[in-house]
């Protein structure tokens, strides 16, 4: 999200001290003071949930394939959840307490997640598609909330699959091999503290849980470039103005090399800000007597 002064729309902005509780702001250019930006562009959201295990009777520790739904003692829930806006400062999130711990009540802290997603235009987390979404829906669901509003997505733990042969798609090796941070180290009595309400592992969890959401800020940024079907931010703004499909900027440079499809050629752009190529909409050549191959 683009921050900008609400009464010049400039973005050269200097944070000030609190008045009343309040972080207070001051435009550079107007030298007018507030408290509330005027924002453009999309809302991006990137987030992390922590989960507890299920608790099951099994027979033996190897092989274990099946465990029917019998077998379940205690289902799963969520122990806590971090949340950040796109070069925010501040990580959001909620807790489970001990008594809800123990209880493996997460109904309080799944409609605060509820409330940030549903706020969200874009949604960014690693392994999304595959766990956290599918986490947060399903507790959603038996929470009795509606859908959250739309929103477009952006599985970091995908794009890396996608676009790179890593040794590991990992957070915390991807994170490591770029340079950008690491996970806390952690172990599963961490886990069984939670689940037996130990304030001190629950306070612990809540951390290791916002600093993969840090991490993962920095992770997405380094892979924004790579991203071939990011969400076109673009659309956010309300001027007309030729801006990064990938991070909204204006500051773009035209390549020397076209974009080309079976039936048109496009003007290429490189962002001096998020180094993403981006093309036009209009193809710079559209012959009617173009031929193409016979698709089937």
């Amino acid at each position: 999200m683009e921050k900008h002064c609400p009464y010049c729309n400039s973005t050269n902005i200097i944070r000030r001290g609190n008045r009343n509780g309040k972080q207070r702001y001051r435009c550079h250019d107007c030298k007018k003071w507030f408290s509330k930006f005027r924002i453009e562009g999309a809302k991006i959201l990137l987030f992390d949930i922590e989960t507890a295990p299920l608790e099951v009777y099994v027979w033996q520790l190897q092989n274990n394939n099946y465990i029917h739904i019998s077998q379940i003692i205690k289902d799963w829930n969520i122990i806590c959840w971090r949340a950040k806006w796109l070069f925010d400062s501040d990580i959001h999130g909620a807790c489970q307490t001990p008594k809800e711990a123990v209880n493996r009540d997460d109904g309080r802290i799944t409609r605060e997640l509820w409330k940030m997603i549903d706020e969200a235009d874009i949604l960014i987390a690693h392994n999304l598609k595959n766990f956290d979404l599918k986490k947060a829906n399903t507790k959603f669901l038996l929470h009795d909330l509606k859908p959250p509003s739309p929103f477009q997505i952006i599985d970091t733990l995908q794009v890396a699959r996608s676009q790179f042969k890593m040794s590991s798609n990992k957070l915390d090796y991807l994170c490591q091999m770029l340079g950008i941070g690491a996970k806390l180290n952690t172990g599963f009595e961490l886990w069984k503290g939670c689940l037996a309400g130990n304030k001190d592992d629950l306070d612990m969890m809540y951390k290791y849980c916002g600093q993969d959401t840090a991490i993962l800020e920095d992770l997405y940024l380094k892979l924004r470039a790579w991203i071939k079907s990011h969400p076109n931010v673009g659309l956010y703004y309300d001027s007309q103005e030729l801006r990064c499909a990938n991070c909204g900027s204006e500051n773009l440079n035209i390549e020397g090399k076209s974009y080309y499809t079976p039936a048109g050629k496009y003007q290429v752009y490189r962002c001096r800000d998020c180094k993403a190529l981006t093309r036009r909409r209009q193809a710079q050549k559209r012959d009617s007597k173009l031929l193409r191959s016979v698709a089937r």
